[in-house]
């Protein structure tokens, strides 16, 4: 589906340095300056057929500078009640011993858990030694063979010890062929299995999960932003992604922001609606033209009735004003797939040449 852009001279892109020069008189962070005008921005926009033309200009100062009160009156309500929030507690030492104890429990049980085999060759590798060429000798086998099947115990063997560290079993017999699929970085089998709907919707694995990407961290794209939305922080985290991502596509200020305000009401969508959600966010070419493609991703209750919330307007909570529909008005091109109790998947493209948008 294709959006309708607002057109060069429409007047809400000409109040954008206003708006800028009016935040940047009260705000000194660069990056909290921007969220403030992004978000009068919208809100001008929600409010666009509300307004008389000429008005348009004051209720936008107005409103960039009902934003910043409201900001600097949670942040001295937050400063008053800091005190609240730290509780004093008497330092404690650790008891190393129990520590060791503990350590060594979760280590057997991740141990008894892997075949005789695995257990075997492990052990071997690891306690007493034997390199893979003596293993593979032993074996009938290839030193590559038995690299390999190291590689994977021990991958098992994290799996198991993160889930012992739960004190649970799995809740679903998906869950341990998920994480192993994660701890051995199989992207293959990581799309077979659907890992990443899996994540959105386990909480569980979302948790275990968290403690092998944090292990081997997967290097970010030059090209491509993935980010967790799961508070209003990764709003302002995914809007900001969003930003550079379209700068490296050559978009200009104006369209930047356009970008960002899309981002930032699917991102406060799934906030508000999911458990939680992901965007990947990517450069994209296409014939000749750059742009930037954005994928949201939930396992939210799904959306009833689509035709209903792409209506400009719809809106059920009092975020931003835009909803879906103005999210599609601001891009080039929209998609959006709901199944109720599934999750909702919102793919959205702007680009940045002529053909389907402005340069």
């Amino acid at each position: 589906m294709s959006g309708t852009q607002p057109a060069p001279g429409d007047p809400i892109l000409d109040l954008l340095p206003l708006i800028r020069r009016v935040v940047g008189a009260r705000v000194r962070d660069v990056h909290t300056a921007e969220d403030v005008v992004q978000e009068t921005l919208a809100r001008v926009m929600a409010a666009r057929s509300r307004v008389e033309g000429d008005t348009l200009a004051p209720y936008a100062v107005v409103t960039a500078r009902n934003l910043i009160a409201s900001m600097g009156q949670r942040e001295q309500r937050a400063r008053r009640n800091a005190h609240l929030l730290v509780e004093p507690v008497e330092s404690q030492g650790l008891d190393e011993e129990t520590l060791r104890r503990e350590e060594t429990a979760l280590v057997a049980a991740a141990l008894a858990r892997l075949s005789p085999r695995e257990r075997e060759i492990l052990l071997a590798n690891e306690v007493a030694g034997v390199d893979t060429a003596a293993l593979a000798a032993e074996r009938g086998s290839t030193p590559g063979a038995i690299a390999a099947h190291l590689n994977r115990t021990r991958a098992r063997l994290r799996v198991e010890y993160l889930v012992a560290l739960t004190g649970t079993e799995p809740p679903t017999d998906r869950c341990r062929p998920v994480l192993l699929a994660l701890s051995t970085a199989d992207r293959r089998r990581q799309r077979e299995l659907d890992a990443a709907g899996h994540l959105l919707s386990c909480d569980f694995c979302a948790q275990v999960s968290s403690a092998l990407f944090d292990r081997r961290p997967a290097p970010e794209k030059a090209d491509e932003s993935r980010i967790p939305v799961t508070s209003d922080a990764d709003v302002v985290t995914a809007r900001q992604k969003g930003r550079e991502v379209a700068a490296r596509a050559g978009f200009a200020v104006t369209d930047l922001t356009l970008v960002a305000t899309a981002i930032s009401e699917i991102a406060r969508n799934i906030v508000k609606f999911a458990r939680r959600g992901e965007l990947t966010i990517s450069l994209v070419s296409d014939d000749g033209r750059t742009g930037v493609t954005i994928v949201a991703r939930d396992s939210g209750p799904g959306i009833p009735d689509v035709g209903r919330a792409l209506q400009d307007g719809y809106s059920t909570y009092r975020g931003l004003g835009l909803g879906l529909g103005g999210a599609r008005r601001l891009m080039d091109e929209f998609d959006i797939v709901s199944e109720a109790g599934v999750g909702t998947t919102v793919t959205m493209t702007k680009w940045h040449d002529g053909r389907g948008g402005r340069t």
